[in-house]
């Protein structure tokens, strides 16, 4: 056993709390890339701040990750430290405010608020992410988007300090945060309601839903929508009208339900993956003149 193996175990919460050559596949919505050389999973502030200190120290690269499902791993693998956020997922309701771990799904976290008889969350019960991810990308879907509601968070920032910081500090755009740009690392955060009818609550997230089991591929492995919305256009119009409906790079393709998800029709890989979009982003730009920028992120050699 490595010397930064041990340490890594020390900091993270002790002896088991990291595995080595760890397959992404089983990490990502995409269910694609190969091993962590350590994946860990914190189980409280100080072991993750710990775990971020040793390796910054150490020089060895890391990621924080929430449920992979805004992620593609190199077939390759990684070659640093996947650190899972997958025990931050406490959730607290006061009043009309409920405070959650980043970890915590959002489907969980509009499930409480429902139980709550909070409204306004609806839109996000069908985002297959965390809260953390979702405060990071500004996540929206059905006109809405997290600043709608978002109050406050709690991040690490690089020197492992604990910082409370409001929404409006976070310079919330289309899928856009500063989050990452400033190094920090969201522990938790604050979301605000309205009271409302459970009722009416769960006949819109129910309407949702079927709308999304109608309009996208949730039978297949993806990350969601592939592209961001170019201005003034719609990704996945502009992929229709390239001529790309359902078109295939091994075993990745244009979904054929929707042209704005690229899915994992056949034991893709993540090679696949990226080179379909590649030729996705070439085809529509001779087609229509429009750049498409991914809303995936890469993590690895590719």
């Amino acid at each position: 056993m490595s010397d930064f193996l041990i340490e890594l175990e020390k900091a993270a919460g002790g002896v088991g709390s990291v595995r080595t050559n760890e397959p992404m596949k089983h990490h990502t919505t995409f269910r694609t890339g190969g091993p962590a050389a350590y994946f860990a999973a914190p189980s409280c502030v100080k072991e993750l701040s710990d775990t971020v200190k040793l390796c910054r120290g150490e020089e060895i690269p890391y990621y924080i990750l929430g449920n992979g499902s805004n992620l593609l791993v190199s077939d390759a693998g990684y070659r640093g430290a996947v650190i899972s956020m997958e025990n931050f997922c406490g959730c607290a309701v006061t009043g009309d405010r409920i405070r959650a771990g980043a970890g915590l799904l959002l489907s969980r976290l509009a499930r409480k608020a429902l139980e709550s008889s909070l409204t306004g969350f609806e839109f996000a019960a069908g985002i297959p992410g965390t809260l953390g991810g979702a405060v990071v990308m500004n996540a929206g879907a059905y006109g809405g988007e997290i600043k709608q509601v978002l109050q406050s968070v709690t991040v690490l920032n690089k020197s492992g300090e604990v910082l409370e910081l409001e929404a409006k500090d976070l310079d919330l755009g289309y899928r856009h945060s500063n989050i990452l740009e400033r190094g920090y690392i969201v522990v938790e955060g604050e979301i605000l309601l309205e009271p409302g009818e459970s009722a009416a609550i769960k006949a819109r997230m129910e309407e949702l839903a079927a709308r999304r089991r109608e309009k996208q591929p949730l039978e297949y492995p993806s990350a969601g929508s592939t592209f961001k919305r170019p201005e003034g256009h719609f990704a996945g119009r502009l992929i229709e009208e390239a001529g790309l409906r359902g078109f295939q790079v091994g075993g990745a393709q244009v979904s054929e339900k929707h042209c704005g998800f690229v899915i994992n029709r056949n034991h893709a890989t993540s090679a696949d993956i990226l080179e379909l979009c590649r030729q996705i982003q070439e085809r529509v730009k001779l087609q229509s003149g429009v750049d498409l920028e991914m809303e995936v992120r890469r993590l690895g050699d590719f």
